[in-house]
């Protein structure tokens, strides 16, 4: 029961101090996870990544709720779901009932301004962090290659790229698997 609490705090932690969504949670999510808790490996982080990426829903979510039930099967899985959300849900609350009456400060315009700034930056992070793990293969540099040019400069919807790639790695590594 502590290791859940503890794993409830984590998450509560790091859902409190997370701006700019899930890929901005990556970096933190697998420090505490991987690193300081232990209590996956780098290697079981990516896969449950993967499985959280490819599911509809908001990624931290996801991937809090897969990583919750790795932990501590279903009672894992809502409280790895709660700590994340609880204090999203609750800055959205306090931000609702007073937002009209801030929303024209030029305070308040500077710091989301400033946040706005480092979201970016954060996913980076998160990118620069997950291609240390990804095997250095001539397919794999392409997959990235084609990604960015289909995501970037044609506009191509994330999704169809995923279930591109999940078929790519279907049927190119079926001999690998078996």
């Amino acid at each position: 029961m502590q290791k859940l609490l503890k794993m409830f705090f984590t998450f509560l932690k790091i859902g409190s101090f997370t701006f700019g969504g899930g890929y901005a949670m990556i970096p933190l999510i697998e420090k505490e996870v991987v690193e300081v808790n232990q209590w996956l490996s780098k290697d079981e982080f990516l896969e449950i990544l993967v499985i959280a990426q490819s599911f509809p829903g908001a990624l931290a979510v996801n991937s809090s709720t897969f990583i919750g039930y790795k932990i501590g099967k279903f009672p894992g899985a809502i409280l790895g779901l709660l700590g994340v959300t609880l204090p999203s849900f609750g800055i959205i609350l306090i931000i609702a009932m007073f937002f009209s009456k801030f929303r024209n400060l030029a305070i308040v315009e500077r710091m989301f301004s400033g946040i706005n700034a480092a979201v970016p930056l954060l996913v980076l992070v998160a990118v620069v962090s997950l291609s240390k793990s990804v095997k250095k293969s001539t397919n794999n540099i392409m997959i990235v290659i084609i990604t960015v040019i289909l995501t970037a400069f044609l506009n191509v919807n994330p999704v169809i790229i995923i279930i591109l790639a999940a078929l790519y790695g279907i049927f190119c590594n079926r001999k690998k698997v078996s």
